[in-house]
This record gives structure tokens, C-alpha cells and sequence, in this order.
């Protein structure tokens, strides 16, 4: 692990720094930025059609209901019925909670194929900027892609940059699930890479879902790379507040809590998604037992303890990630805390000994994989510690029973 000059006059220079970066950017792009909506987004167009929208003669449920209201709903109905619904309202199937998760991809595939359909006809509208016609070839191809059979996409918007989450392996026979909660710029764009293919969300959970089957264990484990959030774009103000983080906790609690069946849910919060963990942590499931943080800026707490949850929390950084530059501060709203490598935070340090900078935690070969991996299957005295001591192993389970 990293060693870390604590020096007031240090730290003091760091504060100074941030907070003069802050007053440029609040200078140049002010407190806010206004966007302006035209009309309804796609998917809040299928939720109202949903809405005003009747099944062989009887009114749909509210989209708002319960998870547990709607799975009810929806296992009273047949086949042909389901079918019917997925095609009608894909992007409000597709994003609902309680909804089986196979009809949620059915429907995001029927989405995902109009949407593709639809920036396939932009790319030659000619009241589009070039750049925009070519913004809307690379939505196209993206969705179309997306749109995959073979792929189960569990959530997904075009609005916007986009939101989406893919599953790897069998969510409904799941006993461990393991959920990527990703950092700054992550969109439907980047949600996956050919380059650097392990710094994306679908990259970083297929690595971690290979790396829990090779471990040879009996035990049934599902993975989802969740981008379901509207992370911040760039270092700017937006990743220096609790903002985002705060809205996608609210839908990172959602979607635990509808999860199928009774599995116990592991996080790995890479980045500013570690702020998206920290800040959620009081309101999660308890069903949340590990919550694990790669390359952290901070989880908006001075220690772990104060996170106000029962999930064990375990920390990691790489000799060379460049967030261990970021001052560890919080002032005015700007900045998330103290450090969670440091050892007064409180967390279960692992090592990331081999991983190479800020987006190399889910390589494959890596220890820190390795140590995502035994956590994802609840092998946890299998885990390297970041400390000689071994102090991120005391009081732990001697099973994957918790």
C-alpha cells in the first residue's frame, strides 16, 4: 500500500489547491447547469403510455407500485401476455423493478433495436452538425450492439449520455450477486470498450464474473455492470460534489431491493462510484454484505463506522493510481473525506500490489481481481491483505454463509 506524507503544511497546500481549482470552475460554468428538455425523454413517454395503457380490457398497475406488487402482477399473466406488454412499453418493462428479469430483457432488446433505428435515420439528417450526425452513428452502433441476443441487459435510457446494466451468468439462480458501481464519464458510450476493455463497466464485470467461476466454486453467482446512474462528466464540479452520487444511490437501493430471490449482494465501487456506495451504505438491504472500494476519492465519511451499515467495508489502492493526488477533504459540500486506505478510516485493506493505475483493478491476473473475486464467492480468509498483519481478515466468517 501506498505510503502517504501527511505533513500539515502539505495537506494545507492541497486544500488550498482544490479549493482554488473549485472557484475557477465555479467562475467559468457557474453553481448550476441548465439543460433544456424538449417534450418527454423515450422512457418517461412509455412509463405515461403505461400509465393510460389497459391489458385485455383491465388497467395496468401503477409503474410506481412495489417491486413485490409488480411481480405479483406480472406472474399472474401468460406468456403471450408478457410478450404483448415487452413490446408495447419496452423502455418502461425494461426499467421496471419487480418485472421478471427475462421479460426486462426482452424488452430492453426491443428497445434497444428502435432506438438504433431511430439514430440510424439521424445519421443522415441533415439538420444535424456533422458531429452530430456522427455522435448519432456511434449511439447506433452502440445499441445495435446492445441489442445483442446472447446479451441481458437489465436496465437501459437513451436519454441524454444514457444509462444501462448488463447481467453476467443467471440472476434468478444467483445465491452471491456482485453489482460494479462504475465512476466519472461513464455513459452509454463508454459503458464498454475495445481498447482499455477492462476500464469500462462491462469489461470490468465480465473480468470479475470469469475470475469467480475459475476460482472452481460450487456456489451459483451473478454479476452486474451497473451504469444506471448519470455519472459526472470529467473532474469538474459535478465530481467534487455529493450530487450524483446521491441520485444514483437512490437507484442503486432500488435495484438491490428488487434483486430476485433471497441472494446476498456484494458492491465494488470503483472511483466516484465508491462516493455512490458511501453515500447509500445507511439506506442499502441488508442483503448488502460486502462493500468493497477500488481507487477511492472517498465515501463522504471520516471513518467507516460511520457509514451506518453492517456490510463489511474493504478498501484498496495501486502504488501508481493518481487519485491518491486528490485531497482527502470536505468543505462546503466539495470534496468526499478522509481516505479509506488510510488507517484511521477503519476499512479491511486489501492488496492491489500488481495493478496499474486507476483503472487497472479488474485486469485479469491481478491480485486485486483475485481478491474481488474470493469476496464475490465468500471466500473470504482466501483474500490478500494489503498489511503484513493480516488485520483485514479479524472476525471474519469461516464460511459464504454471510
Amino acid at each position: 500500500m501506498t505510503s502517504f506524507d501527511s505533513s500539515p503544511q502539505l495537506n494545507v497546500w492541497r486544500a488550498s489547491l482544490a479549493l482554488a481549482v473549485v472557484f475557477v470552475m465555479l467562475a467559468t460554468t457557474g453553481w448550476t447547469a441548465i439543460r433544456s428538455h424538449r417534450g418527454q425523454s423515450p422512457l418517461q413517454a412509455s412509463l405515461s403510455a403505461w400509465q393510460r395503457g389497459h391489458l385485455d380490457g383491465n388497467a395496468l398497475p401503477d409503474a410506481d407500485s412495489s417491486p413485490r406488487q409488480l411481480a405479483a402482477f406480472f406472474a399472474s399473466l401468460d406468456d403471450a401476455q408478457l410478450d404483448r406488454l415487452a413490446h408495447r412499453y419496452p423502455l418502461a418493462v425494461g426499467n421496471m423493478n419487480g418485472a421478471p428479469v427475462e421479460l426486462r430483457y426482452l424488452a430492453n432488446r426491443v428497445a434497444l433495436k428502435k432506438q438504433s433505428a431511430r439514430e440510424r435515420a439521424r445519421m443522415h439528417d441533415k439538420r444535424l452538425t456533422e458531429a452530430g450526425q456522427y455522435e448519432a452513428g456511434r449511439r447506433m452502433h452502440r445499441f445495435a450492439d446492445l441489442a445483442a441476443k446472447k446479451r441481458q441487459i437489465l436496465a437501459f435510457d437513451p436519454e441524454g449520455s444514457g444509462r444501462a446494466a448488463e447481467v453476467f451468468g443467471d440472476l434468478d439462480k444467483a445465491e452471491r450477486v456482485s453489482i460494479v458501481v462504475p465512476g466519472v464519464d461513464t455513459d452509454v458510450i463508454t459503458f464498454q470498450r475495445t481498447n482499455r476493455k477492462y476500464s469500462a463497466p462491462v469489461g470490468m464485470a465480465n473480468s470479475l464474473y470469469r475470475a469467480e467461476r475459475a476460482t472452481g466454486s460450487k456456489t451459483h453467482t451473478a454479476v452486474i455492470a451497473w451504469a444506471d446512474y448519470t455519472a459526472p462528466n470529467g473532474l469538474g464540479l459535478d465530481s467534487a460534489t455529493a450530487l450524483r452520487a446521491e441520485q444514483g444511490s437512490v437507484r442503486l437501493k432500488a435495484l438491490v431491493a428488487a434483486l430476485p430471490g433471497d441472494s446476498t449482494v456484494a458492491l465494488y465501487c470503483h472511483s466516484y462510484g465508491s462516493v455512490v456506495c458511501g453515500v447509500g451504505a445507511r439506506s442499502l438491504p441488508s442483503r448488502v454484505t460486502d462493500i468493497v472500494v477500488a481507487g477511492s476519492p472517498g465515501m463522504r465519511v471520516e471513518k467507516a463506522s460511520q457509514l451506518g451499515t453492517t456490510a463489511r467495508v474493504w478498501a484498496m489502492r495501486d502504488a501508481d493510481d493518481w487519485i491518491q493526488d486528490v485531497p482527502n477533504l470536505e468543505l462546503g459540500g466539495l470534496g468526499h473525506g478522509a481516505d479509506p486506505v488510510s488507517e484511521e478510516f477503519g476499512a479491511r485493506l486489501l492488496s492491489a500490489s500488481d495493478a496499474v493505475g486507476h483503472t487497472g483493478y479488474f485486469e485479469p491476473g491481478t491480485v486485486s481481481l483475485y481478491n474481488f473475486a474470493e469476496i464475490g464467492i465468500g471466500a473470504y480468509r482466501s483474500v490478500h491483505c494489503a498489511q503484513e498483519d493480516d488485520r483485514c481478515l479479524a472476525g471474519l466468517p469461516d464460511s459464504a454463509t454471510t
